[in-house]
């Protein structure tokens, strides 16, 4: 007979990383924000805003 595809009670993982993934995730991803923010900083207090917004502006272009 044809078994449901989802059992009625699914496995649960008990092991010691369970539930550390998301976390991570959320840890990688803010400290990749941080980074790209910084970055934009600097190029901010190097090159002054109307270079900055120039650079920002031709990347764009160049893009689409």
């Amino acid at each position: 007979m044809a078994q449901p595809l989802h059992p009625a009670d699914p496995l649960q993982d008990n092991s010691p990383t369970a539930g550390r993934t998301p976390s991570v995730l959320l840890l990688a991803g803010a400290g990749a924000g941080g980074l790209v923010v910084l970055g934009a900083l600097t190029l901010w207090f190097h090159y002054g805003s109307q270079v900055f917004f120039e650079m920002i502006r031709t990347g764009f272009a160049a893009c689409f």
